[in-house]
């Protein structure tokens, strides 16, 4: 998908800055927070009207918290979540309601995010109920547009969850997320629990309708090539910081920062003849949230980790011309 080349000079449609979620586990005898777990901690980024931002990162990184706190399914411990040059960090449920239009989002699991009490239409148009938008024949041929739009029979609309395949369901939650015609969608692992087959149809669909609907897309996912071929830009994501952010062809051709090279490494290349010695491969686990180390976070199971490491925690800053690397020792 060819880069917008207004991206850059347009108004953000979502900008979120320094945002941060924790998460008590824990009290003490007088009521004070005891266990603290630190899911966020302060990540800004932008995505601007008709972009595909994408979101990497290992599992327990913080990635779905981040989509949630967009959304206002969670609320933020701090930082602000601008949509449209409102903010709506700290916006009540009724002052939500008409910034919920805008944004919506596609969940990972298609079995679990289907109601199986709900036929496939009244799943799709409920939004259209909350929302009061449109007659019962108004929203019942919203409804036959969008499983058209999605790839599936309109006739279907009667029948419940369980008669689908994954695919087919997943299509079904992109069709309910569009039916209010958004601008932003977060997508949230949206091909991770379908076969290999299945994802390509499904990644085609929403790059098809992102260039159709002029939509957004803050695109969350473990897997990098994913990412590549469906976002503009990328931001990398370790234990609940942004370590890295550039666009998709300075992450894949040139990452600054030795998690990022370890995440492409680990994307497997079909290629018996290519040799793996040159791949760096990461030791160690991902460290608890409820005790990240001192300084860099990733210094624990960085090749390149010094004495500095230990004592500093490097800031995200500019390397070259749109990307940031968040390292006291990046490869320019």
């Amino acid at each position: 998908m060819p880069d917008s080349p207004s991206t850059a000079e347009a108004r953000p449609l979502l900008e979120v800055q320094d945002l941060a979620k924790r998460f008590v586990l824990a009290h003490s005898l007088l009521g004070r927070p005891k266990t603290v777990l630190t899911a966020v901690d302060e990540v800004s980024f932008r995505i601007a009207p008709g972009e595909a931002v994408g979101l990497v990162g290992e599992s327990g990184c913080g990635k779905t918290t981040v989509g949630k706190l967009v959304l206002r399914l969670l609320t933020p411990t701090a930082g602000r979540v601008v949509l449209k040059g409102e903010e709506i960090s700290r916006c009540g449920e009724r002052a939500m309601a008409p910034h919920r239009r805008v944004m919506q989002m596609i969940f990972q699991d298609p079995y679990g995010s289907l109601s199986p009490r709900m036929s496939v239409g009244d799943y799709i148009a409920e939004p259209l109920v909350v929302h009061g938008i449109g007659s019962r024949e108004e929203r019942r041929q919203r409804v036959r547009e969008l499983l058209e739009k999605t790839g599936l029979d309109a006739a279907q609309s009667n029948r419940f969850p369980h008669e689908f395949s994954g695919g087919q369901r997943q299509r079904i939650a992109i069709a309910r997320a569009l039916s209010l015609g958004p601008q932003l969608v977060i997508a949230d692992e949206p091909v991770s629990a379908l076969d290999l087959s299945i994802q390509a149809s499904v990644l085609n669909l929403m790059r098809d309708l992102q260039e159709e609907l002029q939509l957004s897309y803050l695109f969350i996912s473990h897997d990098i090539s994913v990412v590549h071929y469906m976002c503009q830009r990328i931001l990398i994501m370790y234990l609940g910081k942004i370590v890295e952010s550039a666009d998709r062809d300075t992450i894949f051709a040139r990452p600054h920062h030795p998690y990022t090279r370890a995440l492409l490494d680990s994307v497997p290349i079909p290629d018996p003849r290519r040799r793996d010695r040159d791949k760096q491969q990461l030791g160690g686990d991902v460290p608890s949230p409820l005790a990240p180390p001192s300084g860099c976070r990733f210094r624990t199971r960085c090749p390149k980790a010094q004495d500095k490491c230990r004592e500093l925690e490097p800031p995200l800053r500019e390397v070259a011309p749109g990307a940031a690397v968040a390292c006291h020792f990046p490869e320019i």
